[in-house]
């Protein structure tokens, strides 16, 4: 039941970053593009994604367990630190310079042409060298 749960949500999250315009790396772009040519409208998909978030945030709070079984996962830290500074500087980059993120690159798989392949090429390269660089960050300057 939960996979099929995740393949609806998969599917209704693809569906709406299309009709939003998030797989479309012209328009991801002109967002980033604050001095330039600015186009707002991405502003509106992410405050709407944000309200019906808040909604399942708030419905969560008042369940012991998942609606799909299982438990839920423990609470992000709250503290900014030197992998969560360094991650978003990544994802920022990768995101104004491809104008693609994670999601809408899965989303675009079908359609986005050789770019988007090579996006997704690099975006598994980067996850599989992620854990042995960090460790070998840690070991030479270790954290907090």
């Amino acid at each position: 039941m939960r996979h099929i749960i995740a393949l609806i949500a998969g599917g209704f999250f693809g569906a709406g970053l299309f009709v939003s315009g998030m797989t479309d790396t012209t328009k991801v772009q002109g967002w980033l593009d604050v001095f330039g040519a600015w186009d707002p409208t991405l502003a509106f998909v992410m405050g709407g994604a944000m309200i019906p978030m808040a909604i399942a945030w708030m419905i969560t709070r008042r369940r012991r367990t998942p609606l799909a079984g299982g438990a839920f996962p423990p609470p992000a830290p709250r503290r900014i630190d030197r992998n969560l500074i360094l991650g978003s500087v990544l994802f920022g980059f990768g995101w104004g310079l491809a104008g693609l993120c994670p999601g809408p690159s899965i989303a675009s798989v079908s359609y986005g042409g050789l770019g988007n392949l090579v996006f997704i090429a690099a975006m598994v390269a980067g996850m599989l060298a992620a854990p042995p660089l960090r460790a070998r960050l840690d070991r030479a300057v270790p954290a907090e």
